[in-house]
């Protein structure tokens, strides 16, 4: 599925520079500047992350609100009612999200949470912060006691595939506009907890380990932005 992103991508970059391209020649007449073109830069997106993304809520608002100003802009009704259309669909968006998240909590997120609480007063967790900017850390053979992890506009990568582990640990996510990548080596298992608000956890490991020595606590939360899981095999 990662690969279909790049590939949609693609495909329709290719096809503006043929639109372009014909143009010139006089191969054909197509206008791509018409009224509230813009908004392909909202509509296109989003029904790209409704095909590749695991989490849907935040591509289907995006995707309800630049047709609703396509159609402003094609004169189908004014801007003051497209942004109140806009206002409606985002609430009601949040209320099933939230609704569905409810009805959706496990166990698992409840061990989560009893793991956090207890390492709030644990002082030797790192803290990786990014804020319109990146910040990466990566481990090589130091001992990974837990972290706080916080992506504003801007990136964080933990990368954890040489880390040593000498216990359970704790992880605290947070993106907000932003995105968090965390690398994990294959034999450490991770429980997650998850609360966004159009945005989520995209887990790209090929196998949850659920037999390893060692478990990783990932709470993970935040409004428009994720946090992505990949898995390090050691050979």
């Amino acid at each position: 599925m990662k690969h279909i992103k790049p590939i949609i991508w693609g495909v329709a970059i290719i096809a503006l520079g043929v639109i372009f391209g014909g143009n010139a020649l006089g191969l054909f007449d197509i206008n791509i500047f018409f009224n509230g073109w813009w908004t392909l830069f909202i509509i296109v997106p989003s029904v790209i992350g409704l095909i590749t993304e695991k989490e849907k809520f935040s591509s289907l608002a995006f995707l309800i609100a630049g047709i609703l100003l396509l159609l402003a802009a094609q004169d189908v009704f004014s801007y003051e009612v497209a942004w109140k259309a806009i206002l409606a669909v985002v609430l009601i968006l949040v209320g099933i999200f939230i609704i569905f998240k409810s009805i959706a909590h496990s166990d698992n997120a409840k061990e989560v949470e009893k793991k956090v609480n207890e390492s709030k007063d644990d002082k030797k967790m790192d803290s990786q912060i990014a804020v319109f900017s990146g910040n990466d850390r990566a481990y090589n053979n130091e001992t990974f006691q837990g972290s706080n992890l916080t992506a504003i506009f801007g990136g964080v990568e933990l990368d954890l595939r040489n880390a040593k582990f000498t216990k359970d640990t704790v992880i605290k996510a947070f993106a907000l506009f932003g995105g968090i990548d965390i690398i994990v080596p294959e034999d450490v298992q991770i429980k997650i907890k998850s609360g966004f608000i159009f945005g989520g956890i995209s887990d790209d490991r090929k196998s949850t380990s659920t037999k390893g020595k060692y478990t990783i606590y990932l709470d993970a939360a935040g409004g428009f932005g994720g946090v992505s899981i990949a898995e390090f095999k050691k050979h």
